[in-house]
């Protein structure tokens, strides 16, 4: 399973730039990794480890702006076409094991 979060937060204001900061740094800390700008991903080993992830990313969503959340399964982002350019490269692969700290 793994865990998208895609985000466009404003960032006219220094309020709204650090609450674009804050939450872009509590994304990296939950252990999610950019893909994209705006787009962050982190592999779950299970539907009830995305629940429980997806619990504690919504605590960090700032007050303006949009923020989405979207699960898939290993399948679907597996079939996920990657292109550099015109040239296609490979879709990541999940971590081996899970890091617990």
């Amino acid at each position: 399973m793994w865990l998208f979060a895609m985000f466009d937060l404003p960032v006219t204001t220094s309020k709204a730039r650090k609450d674009y900061t804050r939450f872009r740094k509590a994304l990296l800390k939950l252990g999610f990794t950019m893909m994209q700008y705006s787009v962050y991903a982190r592999y779950c080993g299970s539907q009830e480890r995305a629940n429980v992830l997806l619990k504690r990313a919504e605590t960090a969503v700032p007050p303006g702006g949009q923020v989405r959340f979207l699960p898939v399964t290993d399948h679907q982002f597996g079939m996920m076409k990657v292109f550099f350019g015109k040239k296609r490269a490979p879709t990541e692969k999940p971590p081996d094991q899970l890091s617990l700290f």
